[in-house]
C-alpha cells in the first residue's frame, strides 16, 4: 500500500499524541516500515537518523539482535502471569540487578506499566507512607518550575508546564512551585560548572515555613529534558538530600529520562553523589522495546507498609501488566549490554565528539543563545537575541519548523520550543554524529534565511 493510502488510514482512525491534528493536514504522518540501528525507513525507503531515539527511549539501535533474541525466547517460555502472589525469573533477576546498580537507600522494587504510572505510584507511597508512621500533616508535594513529570492527573499536578496542564488545573491537586534552577538565565550571575547552586536559596526559605506539612519534594535529577534540556549543578541536589534529611521529607528523583546512561553516568543522581528515597525509571529501561517501569524506594517506606492484613498498611496499587515478562526480559538483557559491552565508557568519547561537533558549526549562527550538553544529551537553545537572551515568541513555532527541515533531509530532530537538540541512540557512529548535527545547522541556516527576524546576515 502506498504511503499516501496509509496516511489517509491512518488519519482516519488514529488521534496522535502530543499533537494538534489539524497540522496533519498539511504535514502527513510519516508511516514507517522498518527501523535498524539509529535509522528508521519509511514504506518509500526514506531513511531518518532517529537523533531524538524515538522520545528518549532507544538505548542501542532499532532492531538490536542481542534484545530481539531475548524478547523471542522469552515470548517462547512465557509472556504474561498475574503478579500478585506470582513471580517470575526475569522479574527477579531484573530486580537484583537494579539495586545492586543503584545509589543505596534503595532496597525495594515495585512495578509499573510506564513513566506516568511510575510517578503516580511514588506520590501514592510518599503519602501513605506518612500517614502510616503518624505524620498525618504530611500530605503535600513540592515541585520546582519548569519541572514535568508526565501526562496523568497526579504527574501533571508535581510538573510545571502550562503547555500541558493548565486546562486540567481544576482537576487537579494542590502543589507547592519552588523557583528551580535556570542556569541559562540564571538570577545570580554565577555559572553551573562553578556554582554553589545559590538559587536553593528558594527551596531552602519555602520548606523553612512549611515543611511539617511536606511529603516529598520531587525532581528530575541534572536535566529538566522537557523544559528544554534545562542542565543545572549537581549541588542543587547535594543541598536538597540534605534539607530532606534535616525535616524528614521524602525525596523523590524522576529519572525516567535521565537513567541508564544519558548524563553520562548511569543514573544522573550520581553526579551528586546522593541517594533519594524514592526513585522512578522508565524509558531506557527497556532499549525503546516494551512499556515497562520501576519505582524503587528504600526500606524504611517499605516497612511502613509491611504488617498483618488487617491493619489496611498493604500498598493496595496495581497494573494488569505489573512485571510483565517479557518487559523484565527485555530490561535484563538492556542492564546485560551495559556490562558486557563497556556502553559508559564508549559514551564518554563519543559525547566529546557531539560537543566538539556541534561547537565547530555553530559559531557563525547569530541566534544560537547556548549549547549545553551533558553526556549524550546536547541542547541548542535558540534566541531572538544573545545579548538580552530574548526567546522567539512560542507562535513562531521555530522549533517544529526546523524539524520539519530537518526530516527533509533525513534526520528525527523533534524539538522542544526553540531547542534543538540531540539524545541520539548510543550505537551512533562519529560518521553518523557528523551527519547528524550538520543537518542540524543546515536546517536552522534554511529556517532563518527563509524568515529572517533581525538585520544580522546569516
Amino acid at each position: 500500500m502506498s504511503m499516501k493510502k496509509l496516511q489517509e488510514k491512518d488519519l482516519k482512525y488514529i488521534w496522535h499524541p502530543c499533537s494538534q491534528m489539524k497540522d496533519y493536514e498539511t504535514f502527513k504522518p510519516i508511516v514507517i516500515e522498518k527501523g535498524k540501528g539509529v535509522f528508521l525507513e519509511d514504506v518509500n525507503g526514506k531513511k531518518y537518523l532517529d537523533a531524538v531515539s524515538s522520545w528518549w527511549v532507544n538505548l542501542f539501535g532499532h532492531s538490536n539482535e542481542r534484545i530481539n533474541k531475548a524478547l523471542y525466547n522469552q515470548a517462547n517460555t512465557l509472556e504474561h502471569t498475574i503478579f500478585a502472589n506470582f513471580s517470575h525469573k526475569p522479574a527477579i533477576n531484573l530486580c537484583e540487578k537494579i539495586i545492586n546498580i543503584t545509589p543505596d537507600r534503595l532496597d525495594k522494587v515495585f512495578f509499573g506499566d510506564n513513566g506516568s504510572s511510575a510517578i503516580e505510584i511514588s506520590l501514592k507511597l510518599s503519602f501513605q507512607y506518612h500517614q502510616q508512621i503518624g505524620k498525618c500533616k504530611k500530605t503535600k508535594f513540592v515541585k520546582i518550575s519548569d519541572a514535568y513529570h508526565g501526562e496523568t492527573t497526579g504527574a501533571l499536578a508535581v510538573s510545571d508546564m502550562d503547555l500541558y496542564s493548565k486546562i486540567y488545573k481544576p482537576m487537579l491537586i494542590d502543589t507547592v512551585k519552588v523557583e528551580g534552577p535556570d542556569c541559562f538565565r540564571c538570577k545570580f550571575d554565577k555559572n553551573r560548572d562553578t556554582c554553589n547552586a545559590e538559587c536553593f536559596i528558594n527551596m531552602e526559605n519555602t520548606i523553612k515555613e512549611i515543611h511539617e506539612e511536606v511529603s516529598a519534594i520531587i525532581v528530575e535529577p541534572i536535566v529538566q529534558c522537557a523544559a528544554g534540556m534545562k542542565i543545572y549543578s549537581p549541588k542543587y541536589l547535594v543541598h536538597l538530600r540534605k534539607l530532606c534529611d534535616k525535616y524528614d521529607i521524602n525525596l523523590i528523583a524522576d529519572e525516567i529520562a535521565v537513567g541508564f546512561g544519558r548524563t553520562g553516568k548511569m543514573f544522573a543522581c550520581e553526579h551528586s553523589d546522593i541517594s533519594p528515597d524514592i526513585m522512578c525509571l522508565s524509558k531506557g529501561l527497556t532499549a525503546g522495546y516494551m512499556p515497562l517501569s520501576l519505582v524503587l524506594m528504600s526500606n524504611k517506606i517499605y516497612n511502613a507498609f509491611y504488617d498483618e492484613y488487617n491493619t489496611m498498611k498493604a500498598f493496595l496499587h496495581s497494573h494488569s501488566y505489573s512485571g510483565n515478562a517479557l518487559g523484565c526480559s527485555v530490561a535484563v538483557e538492556t542492564l546485560k549490554i551495559f556490562e558486557e559491552e563497556n556502553v559508559l565508557d564508549k559514551n564518554k568519547d563519543k559525547s566529546d565528539y557531539l560537543r566538539k561537533k556541534v561547537e565547530s558549526v555553530l559559531n557563525d549562527i547569530p541566534y544560537v543563545g547556548e549549547y549545553r550538553q551533558i553526556g549524550m544529551i546536547g541542547a541548542i537553545e535558540l534566541v531572538k537575541n544573545k545579548d538580552t537572551k530574548e526567546p522567539f515568541e512560542s507562535e513562531k513555532r521555530v522549533g517544529y519548523n526546523i524539524y520539519q527541515n530537518a526530516l527533509e533531509k533525513g534526520v528525527l530532530l523533534r524539538a522542544l520550543g526553540n531547542i534543538i537538540y540531540f539524545m541520539p541512540p548510543y550505537v551512533i557512529s562519529k560518521e553518523e554524529i557528523d551527519f547528524m548535527v550538520e543537518v542540524a545547522r543546515d536546517s536552522i541556516i534554511k529556517y532563518f534565511k527563509e524568515n529572517p527576524v533581525i538585520d544580522k546576515e546569516i
